[in-house]
């Protein structure tokens, strides 16, 4: 079992995967993937459940080191699950800074918890959260390194329709500022064709196919370019849209 897992070579990448395999027992679940993310580039993963996309995210985030293969990644990182994980016996500004040691001081956490507009919460504890707070505080919490890759395990699955989008409007607005290199989690089509540069669907163990998303920003889910895509990635994913019945014309003179 080989592997390596350093800083990212001078050649613009905050990720260069080559050649990754993860088993789990007789089990493959990533099979020779190779991977790039270029400096400020946001990714969407898109795949069926259990195609190892959280896998991967895991072993970018130094979880999971049981591979083969060569991984290179900034060692400037910020992680941020679906559920948030708070320390329910740490109030908010210091699960912010958890793990930060001497240096996660409480200006630190109100710095990154202004940026998510969560300062006013930040003498509260998780359990008197809303979801949406929860989640807002989780990604502080990665922005509270300064990361150069922020990595998004569906980070925005538990939250209601309206939260959802308010979170991903605040996303896509921090990505803006700050151009880290980002890679998302997802299996929302919408969401993955409405914050990212580049598309990858994962099937059987790899980077099945990829789409570049040159959309102008903001982005319009009604838009023909938007919906093009969007039936592409869905094909792709071997989803079919059921059919939308149209009315019988109405004959009846009055």
């Amino acid at each position: 079992m080989s592997m390596s897992f350093h800083a990212p070579s001078p050649t613009g990448l905050s990720v260069s995967v080559h050649g990754l395999v993860r088993r789990f027992g007789p089990r493959t679940v990533i099979d020779h993937l190779d991977l790039e993310i270029r400096h400020g580039e946001f990714v969407a993963l898109l795949g069926a459940s259990g195609c190892g996309k959280s896998t991967l995210l895991r072993i970018l985030a130094d979880l999971d080191h049981e591979i083969e293969g060569d991984v290179f990644v900034s060692p400037r990182r910020g992680v941020a699950f679906q559920s948030p994980r708070l320390f329910p016996w740490k109030r908010v500004w210091s699960n912010v800074v958890a793990g930060l040691g001497r240096s996660g001081n409480r200006a630190r956490a109100e710095t990154a918890l202004a940026e998510v507009g969560l300062v006013h919460r930040g003498d509260a504890w998780p359990k008197d959260l809303s979801g949406g707070e929860a989640q807002r505080a989780s990604l502080a919490r990665a922005l509270v390194r300064n990361p150069h890759l922020l990595l998004l395990d569906e980070p925005f699955g538990a939250l209601d329709a309206l939260t959802r989008l308010k979170a991903q409007a605040l996303v896509a607005d921090l990505w803006q500022k700050h151009r880290q290199a980002v890679l998302l989690v997802t299996h929302d089509v919408e969401e993955a064709l409405l914050l990212a540069d580049r598309v990858l669907v994962m099937r059987d163990g790899v980077v099945a196919h990829e789409a570049t998303i040159d959309l102008p920003r903001p982005r319009s889910t009604g838009s023909i370019g938007f919906n093009r895509l969007r039936l592409q990635l869905l094909d792709w994913l071997g989803v079919s849209e059921p059919a939308v019945e149209k009315p019988e014309p109405n004959n009846h003179r009055h």
